[in-house]
């Protein structure tokens, strides 16, 4: 498994929120929901996102936008229009001044708006022309993205509709209103399907800022160090013993693999075998020991160590924060 598929391996939404809005014009929603990561598909007329500290980026319909949180951000019909909704942590809809409108603005099973009919899904000509529709995919928690993930992506990207071609964004807005058994599962899955198909076409444009370790898996040494890597992180790998499986000397393999990803091979390890750790210990019957055995640490007491050297706070207080997240 080469990086990147290890890196498109982590997304598993849980539960994840998703909507289908429809609203009159002139509309504007300020997102400040601190969500990690949210992907936003255009049905019907323009869109524009403007995240709070660069400019707006337009999207039009069958457009495809991943934004990276937890910053806030606007999504509107026209880039000059302030916004009149805020959506706050927990998908909370209230005026800018507080009152809230979730009630107010049902439309039907995950369906959302001010638009008259627009719950009526089944029918499209029911929703008045000049209305935007959009569809809204959000990862709930940082734990079920690995932020390695998160790192390597922009503020905001956009996938233009003629960039690219699958089934996947109609599909979800399709599903995204129906309410059979087991459809949150459906539907989580579908969010994760759609998210790596959009970040694999994303990073193969020429506008991609790829980052360093991406570009370096196409270098014939670097790039098998990452696969065994990532391929086999329990492993008590040295640089010596990397050096070995890529036929090259401990040192020209330490200095290349620095200037191409960033950090020395160990050190890279050491970040992977973490982020591994993060998302396994959000698993309910995982235990610390189970887990270092699974990412390579000898003992509970060594993967600890590691755990609070790297991200200042132990694998409890890791478990004890995402379960409190869950919760709430």
């Amino acid at each position: 498994m080469d990086a990147l598929a290890n890196l498109l391996d982590g997304p598993r939404a849980r539960g994840a929120f998703l909507l289908r809005s429809v609203l009159t014009p002139p509309w504007s929603l300020e997102i400040a929901d601190e969500a990690p990561l949210t992907l936003l598909y255009v049905v019907r007329n323009d869109a524009w996102v403007r995240p709070c500290d660069g400019p707006a980026r337009q999207l039009r319909p069958g457009d495809v936008a991943v934004v990276r949180g937890p910053e806030a951000y606007t999504v509107a019909g026209d880039p000059h229009t302030e916004p009149r909704i805020v959506i706050r942590p927990g998908q909370v809809s209230t005026t800018t001044d507080g009152v809230e409108l979730c009630e107010r603005m049902d439309l039907g099973v995950r369906t959302w708006g001010d638009a008259p009919a627009g719950g009526d899904h089944a029918a499209p000509g029911a929703v008045p022309p000049e209305c935007g529709v959009l569809v809204t995919g959000t990862y709930r928690m940082r734990g079920e993205v690995s932020g390695r993930l998160l790192s390597a992506l922009p503020r905001v990207l956009v996938l233009p509709a003629d960039a690219w071609s699958s089934p996947l964004p109609a599909l979800l807005d399709q599903e995204v209103a129906r309410d059979d058994p087991g459809q949150e599962v459906v539907l989580d899955r579908l969010l994760d399907l759609l998210l790596i198909a959009v970040l694999r076409a994303w990073f193969a444009r020429p506008e991609a800022a790829t980052p360093s370790w991406y570009a370096a898996q196409g270098d014939p040494v670097v790039g098998r160090a990452l696969r065994l890597l990532h391929e086999e992180p329990a492993r008590a790998w040295t640089v010596a013993g990397l050096a070995a499986r890529t036929g090259v000397s401990r040192a020209a393999l330490g200095r290349r693999f620095t200037d191409l990803v960033g950090e020395p091979p160990m050190a890279y390890l050491t970040g992977w075998r973490l982020a591994l750790a993060a998302d396994l210990l959000r698993e309910p019957d995982a235990t610390i020991a189970s887990v270092a055995r699974k990412v390579g640490y000898g003992s509970p007491f060594a993967l600890s160590a590691a755990f609070k050297r790297v991200r200042g706070i132990s694998p409890q207080q890791h478990r004890e924060r995402a379960e409190r997240a869950t919760a709430s």
